[in-house]
């Protein structure tokens, strides 16, 4: 335990970021109609950088570093910077076709496709225990997405690949070096993620003029919210293990189905049960099984050569 664990209080924390990450999620829906998927990401970006600031400024191991702004493995930071754009790019198109507890549960099997990328990318053994979680979790994905039926159509791949490029950006967390601050590598991906969607949004079309100020104030918000659900990871992270707050992460699906049904008379019950309680299943197995491998590892006198998935640096934005 850290001599400054205050686990309460970062639950509390982690569980405001994830209710900001739906209500950014919201906003987006509601601008989607008129304001295409990378101008939104744009706009989150570029107004989502602030609070990144704020969290780099508020890092005491960015200042016992002496405040530099250049690393080493700046390419790699770059780069995880561009896969957040791509993911943003499918999971904002997905909110604007897709009922919002829908997309926003199908992303949430991310955590299993970690499990999997972890095997190539970071050469980890992965044994049958969490392979049977990703599989049980994957079962819950088929079902939400339910393929073959007449209701499917392929816009549904659109948070699934999202799952994927989000679980590439926190499977590549662990290649960044450990003396670089967590808050240094987020305002490096924010910046390589408003030019990608810059790019992005200039290649098909350009930006939409803003139709009123209550469209304004709604993209800062959506920034706002972004950004600030980032920064309440960062200061969370500080104050627990991150493993501790893993477990709660999945408070996101029965939040998104409250809030669809609240704004927009979303009721999708038939798409999302089983499917999202086994994709649930399967996530939290994965953490309950990392964190008994961290315990007897301890136990035994030793520490583990790398931290479990569940410890990824907080990098990744929605």
């Amino acid at each position: 335990m850290r001599p400054t664990d205050r686990t309460g209080l970062a639950i509390a924390l982690s569980l405001v970021a994830l209710t900001l990450f739906d209500a950014m999620g919201l906003v987006i829906k509601h601008l989607s109609a008129t304001y295409s998927a990378a101008e939104l990401s744009a706009w989150r970006n570029l107004f989502g950088i602030i609070p990144a600031i704020i969290a780099l400024s508020l890092s005491r191991q960015w200042h016992g570093a002496g405040r530099r702004f250049r690393m080493r493995q700046w390419k790699l930071a770059l780069g995880r910077g561009a896969v957040v754009t791509l993911a943003q790019l499918c999971f904002y198109l997905a909110l604007g076709q897709m009922a919002f507890a829908t997309a926003s549960t199908i992303t949430y099997a991310n955590a299993l496709f970690m499990t999997a990328l972890a095997v190539p990318l970071l050469g980890e053994r992965v044994g049958w225990m969490r392979w049977s979680a990703v599989s049980i979790g994957f079962v819950g994905v088929v079902l939400v997405m339910n393929p073959g039926s007449d209701t499917f159509t392929p816009i549904a791949l659109l948070p699934l690949g999202a799952a994927v490029f989000y679980a590439l950006v926190g499977v590549t967390a662990r290649m960044m070096d450990d003396d670089v601050p967590s808050a240094l590598i987020n305002v490096y991906s924010s910046i390589a993620s408003l030019f990608g969607a810059f790019l992005i949004a200039m290649a098909f079309g350009g930006f939409s003029p803003i139709q009123s100020g209550t469209d304004m104030a709604w993209i800062m918000a959506m920034g706002g919210f972004g950004g600030t659900a980032v920064l309440c990871l960062v200061v969370s992270y500080r104050m627990t293990e991150q493993s501790n707050l893993a477990p709660f992460s999945y408070f996101g699906i029965p939040l998104a189905f409250v809030l669809g049904w609240l704004f927009f008379d979303e009721t999708p019950w038939d798409a999302l049960f089983p499917g999202a309680v086994l994709i649930a299943a399967g996530g939290l197995l994965i953490i309950w099984r990392e964190r008994s491998l961290s315990a007897k590892r301890q136990t035994e006198g030793y520490a583990p050569q790398d931290p479990p998935l569940t410890q990824s640096k907080v990098t990744g934005a929605k």
